[in-house]
C-alpha cells in the first residue's frame, strides 16, 4: 500500500489556566489549561506554545485567552500568582500581538474573563489549604473589565463571564463548584456562550472525512483513503 497522506485538522486552541481544563469534525480542539497559572507565566510560555512555524502546520481557526482568576488574587495574600491590574492588561495585549506575529489574527482571538467569585465557599477551600481568603469578587471584577477593555484595544471578541454570569441578579454560584473554579452548569454556560462567538469562525470550515451516508459501502477504502 503507498504510503498515506497525514491529515492535518484545522485547530482550535484553548490556552488559559485550570478553569479551561475541562470536539467536532471540523477541527481538532486543543487543551492548554495550566492550573495555577497567571498571564504574566502565560505571555512567557505561550512562544513555545504557538509560534510562526506551527501555526503554519497547523491552520489555527480560534485561540480563547483565558487568564484573571490567579492574577486577581490579592497580594498580601498569595503574592506568588498576584499579578498587579495595569500589569494584567499588558500581558493580554502582549499576547494578542504575539498570536498576531505568528499568524493568529485579531478576530481570530477570544478573550474571556474571570468568572465572579463566591467569597465565602473560597473562604472554606483557602481555610482548608491553610490560608485566608486570598481573593475577593470585586476584584475579580475590576480583571474582568480591564481583560474586556483590553481586547477592545487588540480587536478581539470577547466573553466577559464576570457579568453574564451575574446579569438580572441570577444565582451565579451555581456556576462555581467551589467558589472559583465552574461547575458542570458553568462550564455549560462558558460553552454556549462561546459557541455563539466561534460560530461564524468555524461555519465555512468544510467537514473533515465524508459523511457517514457518502462512504462507499461495497468499497469504504475508496470513500475514506482519498485525498481530501
Amino acid at each position: 500500500m503507498s504510503k498515506l497522506k497525514t491529515i492535518n485538522w484545522p485547530q482550535l486552541v484553548l490556552f488559559g489556566d485550570s478553569i479551561t481544563q475541562v470536539s467536532s469534525r471540523k477541527c481538532d480542539v486543543v487543551n492548554r489549561g495550566l492550573s495555577g497559572y497567571n498571564s504574566r507565566w502565560a505571555k512567557i510560555l505561550l512562544p513555545r506554545l504557538i509560534s510562526s512555524q506551527n501555526s503554519a502546520d497547523h491552520h489555527i481557526v480560534a485561540v480563547t485567552v483565558f487568564f484573571g482568576a490567579n492574577d486577581c488574587a490579592l497580594e498580601d495574600k498569595n503574592p506568588q500568582q498576584h499579578v498587579p491590574l495595569q500589569e494584567y492588561s499588558d500581558n493580554l495585549k502582549e499576547i494578542a500581538t504575539h498570536l498576531a506575529s505568528a499568524g493568529v489574527s485579531a478576530d481570530r482571538v477570544i478573550f474571556i474573563t474571570p468568572p465572579p467569585l463566591h467569597e465565602s465557599a473560597w473562604e472554606k477551600e483557602c481555610i482548608l489549604k491553610g490560608c485566608p481568603l486570598n481573593r475577593l469578587n470585586s476584584v475579580a471584577g475590576q480583571y474582568a473589565q480591564a481583560c474586556v477593555q483590553a481586547a477592545g484595544q487588540c480587536g478581539a471578541d470577547v466573553l466577559d463571564l464576570w457579568t453574564l454570569m451575574q446579569k438580572d441578579g441570577q444565582d451565579y454560584t451555581v456556576y462555581l463548584s467551589d467558589g472559583l473554579h465552574l461547575s458542570e452548569k458553568g462550564n455549560q454556560f462558558v460553552a454556549e456562550h462561546l459557541w455563539g462567538l466561534l460560530e461564524s469562525r468555524m461555519a465555512n470550515l468544510p467537514f473533515i472525512l465524508p459523511y457517514w451516508g457518502d462512504v462507499d459501502a461495497a468499497s469504504p477504502e475508496s470513500s475514506l483513503l482519498c485525498e481530501q
